[in-house]
């Protein structure tokens, strides 16, 4: 009789994850350590990564905290020979770090006139500068040993820019056209055994948007109502619900995904509201 692999298996893989300090990213980072997978959990702030490791860690599974900035390849670069005297090998990257500032949001306060290109290019670096350099520091042992799967973070807004988030709508637009140019790069110069997708979470309540969804009693602002009133499914995601996809696409069992945007928006990117 035939032993059919499991094409979910994951067991002995490594994965460096960034911006792992992070509702999303440390969300996936422990349901991936939970299937066997070791993972080096980089951020910014080491006291968050450092937090994520232990509750993985006292659960029995592998993972390390490193500091590092995405937008500095020096850092990186150390960054990359701490997790490779932990761990043989690394062979799942996911980008992680990201996000948003309401300094480059325009509101009834601030108009698009008045957005100050510092803010600007502050959301740009942390979305697609910092996406790039990761890619080039970690990718190239994916070059070199032929193999390897990276997941970047896009977005609702990668498809169509949403209101007042100018900066963020363009940043992860181009966080989802390099992860498709990336994709195709890595197997005609490298391996046809790398592959680079994205997932595209949809409204989730963190740090980053909750001004923007909520009041201070929590109730709905009108955009929050606007969001919900566009997802067919009537709530907010949750980070847990991110996971899933994450699995399937560092796994066999997405073997010949490659160049992949995923969305994980409740039905909001299917639904035009009519």
């Amino acid at each position: 009789m035939t032993v059919t692999k499991d094409k979910f298996d994951l067991t002995t893989k490594v994965a460096v994850i960034t911006g792992a300090g992070g509702v999303i990213c440390s969300a996936m980072a422990k349901e991936l350590a939970n299937r066997g997978v070791s993972v080096a959990l980089i951020d910014l702030s080491l006291e968050k990564a450092e937090e994520v490791a232990q509750t993985i860690s006292s659960s029995g599974h592998s993972a390390i905290a490193v500091q590092a900035n995405v937008l500095d390849k020096a850092s990186l670069d150390k960054a990359m020979d701490c997790v490779l005297s932990h761990f043989p090998k690394v062979d799942i990257l996911i980008n992680g770090a990201g996000g948003n500032k309401a300094s480059a949001t325009t509101s009834a306060d601030l108009t698009f006139f008045d957005l100050g290109i510092d803010p600007i290019r502050d959301v740009f670096d942390l979305n697609v500068v910092g996406t790039i350099l990761t890619t080039q520091v970690f990718g190239r042992l994916f070059a070199d040993q032929k193999s390897g799967v990276i997941i970047n973070i896009a977005s609702m807004a990668s498809y169509l820019p949403l209101t007042n988030t100018m900066a963020y709508s363009s940043a992860k637009a181009a966080v989802m056209n390099f992860t498709q140019w990336m994709a195709v790069h890595f197997n005609q110069n490298y391996s046809p055994n790398i592959r680079v997708n994205a997932i595209a979470p949809g409204f989730l309540l963190t740090e980053q948007n909750r001004y923007l969804m909520l009041k201070a009693d929590n109730s709905l602002t009108a955009r929050g109502n606007r969001v919900i009133d566009k997802t067919p499914m009537n709530r907010f995601g949750d980070p847990d619900e991110m996971t899933g996809a994450v699995v399937w696409l560092c796994s066999a069992a997405s073997s010949f995904v490659n160049g992949a945007v995923i969305p994980i928006d409740g039905g909001f990117s299917s639904f035009w509201g009519i």
